[in-house]
């Protein structure tokens, strides 16, 4: 599971900060309350989302075959690259009994395979894709709503992703703990009661 340090950025402190000087020359000043959330814990077996952790599982078991296949095909490969490389070789010995047509029958065995990895694996990608967008999708969704409902229950102006702003590498170390609600965010997900959002039985 990847971790992150709790973490925020100058350039939301500094929207925010000249929005809120701007407002006090006409307003009286009010607190804008931010968060943080890691969406990256959410799928934690332990202490992620329950739902979400099971859609995932759920697809990862559905396209574990096709993993296998994808598996023992690569294997295939190496095993048969390292037999030519082991062939050719042998070839280039003077008085070699490895003829031409061997290594060509050997290598177009190897690019055979390798043209049908590459499209079991671009099948499988689409599929997966299709698979989660039915399976998962619904879920992220529901998250998503129950982020806003959690935003305005909490008092929250806005939540940022850290584990987004994370990755764009603008990044600025903060002292307050606090503003991380990744935690308390699952935990009021965990307990929300049963939505429309369902799990797909696998086809």
């Amino acid at each position: 599971m990847k971790k992150i340090n709790l973490v925020f950025y100058a350039v939301f402190f500094a929207m925010f900060f000249t929005l809120s000087v701007y407002s006090q020359t006409t307003t009286t000043s009010t607190t804008t309350r931010i968060a943080v959330i890691n969406t990256f814990a959410f799928d934690d077996e332990k202490e992620g989302i329950l739902k979400y952790v099971n859609a995932l599982n759920t697809l990862e078991k559905e396209f574990q075959p096709t993993k296998n296949e994808l598996q023992t095909m690569a294997s295939r490969i190496e095993t048969l690259t390292k037999e030519y490389n082991s062939l050719l070789e042998q070839a280039n010995k003077p008085n070699s009994p490895i003829s031409p047509q061997t290594l060509q029958a050997k290598r177009e065995e190897i690019e055979r395979l390798q043209r049908e990895a590459k499209f079991k694996q671009d099948d499988a990608n689409a599929r997966y894709q299709s698979r989660y967008n039915v399976v998962v999708g619904p879920i992220w969704q529901d998250i998503m709503k129950a982020m806003q409902e959690y935003a305005k229950q909490k008092g929250y102006a806005i939540i940022f992703d850290a584990a987004r702003l994370d990755e764009s590498n603008l990044v600025l170390a903060v002292g307050d703990e606090k503003i991380d609600v990744t935690k308390d965010f699952i935990k009021f997900y965990n307990s929300r009661p049963a939505s429309t959002a369902t799990t797909t039985t696998p086809r």
